[in-house]
């Protein structure tokens, strides 16, 4: 029987915990599906993330309201990917904050991604004809913006830590509570997806600018909530571990002129003792390799995913 495509075939509702990290920050994290984060002001909310559709980011507010009834004034998005963007106008909140980058990304592929991880991950487009259109930021930084949150609640950071997972990640830090959330530029427990990524960077100096906040609870991109210092330090390594196995094995591969298909089933033997069971990773991998193999010929701008591509790509690599 043929592997189904992607996460097609995952259509099991997830258990989602909602976890107060401290006074006024919020994580909500969905047994491997996107994580999800707000702080909360003296007078306002800044959401973290959003999700594929305004149903979904609404069901998220449903949760939060439990908490908080401040409005949403500023809304996150650490980068362009579809799940993460597309139903920020739930939010109804006065800005969307993006990298310039994911500004540039949004528009130069950002229907092209909506397209591709729809037929990807259908199960996360909760109600998709609920979705206006795309999802464009009003508010762009390049290296650092920070957010007053007035009274003794002190300020909410977000920083470019470096290209990654995508080429315009930011992460938002709270300086007073120590709490980091990385976006999927960290995964505890769960798979990358590096379909647009820069390994190299990413691996190395990105990953080492994220550790230096020195997070005492660290939120991914997807899995549990990091606690502690150990906890937080291994989450970040973990990602690293990850980086690192994919860029020895397709490495190798292409470097004695090996194909894209001998690379992909070296590195899924290399990863699989160890990452196999993680969440979407069956689903990543395949496009992961593709990425990193385009990394090694040269080419640094990520090529765009469409839906075709996935397709192609996916029948390709699979047995």
């Amino acid at each position: 029987m043929a592997k189904a495509f992607a996460s097609s075939a995952d259509l099991g509702q997830k258990t989602e915990s909602l976890e107060v990290l401290a006074d006024g920050v919020y994580a909500l994290t969905a047994e491997g599906d996107p994580n999800m984060g707000a702080i909360e002001a003296e007078d306002f909310v800044v959401a973290f993330e959003s999700r594929a559709t305004p149903k979904a980011t609404r069901d998220w507010l449903e949760q939060l309201r439990e908490h908080t009834d401040k409005p949403v004034r500023y809304c996150v998005l650490s980068h362009y990917h579809a799940v993460r963007v597309l139903g920020a106008s739930a939010y109804d909140a006065e800005s969307i904050i993006t990298h310039e980058t994911t500004r540039r990304l949004i528009d130069e592929r950002g229907q092209a991604d909506w397209d591709s991880e729809y037929g990807r991950m259908p199960r996360l487009f909760r109600e998709p004809e609920t979705i206006p259109g795309l999802t464009h930021p009003d508010l762009t930084f390049t290296e650092s913006l920070v957010i007053p949150l007035g009274g003794d609640r002190g300020d909410l950071e977000l920083h470019y830590c470096g290209r990654g997972h995508t080429a315009g990640d930011v992460i938002a830090w709270v300086p007073k509570h120590r709490v980091l959330f990385a976006g999927d530029l960290v995964e505890a427990q769960a798979a990358l997806y590096t379909g647009d990524a820069f390994h190299f960077d990413w691996a190395d100096a990105t990953l080492e600018r994220v550790k230096s906040f020195g997070a005492e609870a660290l939120v991914g991109g997807r899995g549990a909530v990091a606690l502690g210092r150990d906890a937080t330090d291994a989450a970040i390594e973990q990602t690293r571990r990850f980086l690192r196995g994919m860029i020895e094995n397709v490495g190798a591969v292409h470097g004695r002129g090996g194909s894209l298909k001998e690379a992909f089933d070296a590195t899924h033997a290399a990863l699989a003792p160890d990452f196999g069971q993680w969440p979407i990773f069956e689903h990543c991998l395949p496009f992961d390799v593709k990425r990193l193999w385009d990394e090694y010929d040269g080419k640094d701008w990520p090529e765009i995913w469409t839906a075709e591509l996935d397709r192609q790509v996916w029948d390709q690599l699979q047995d």
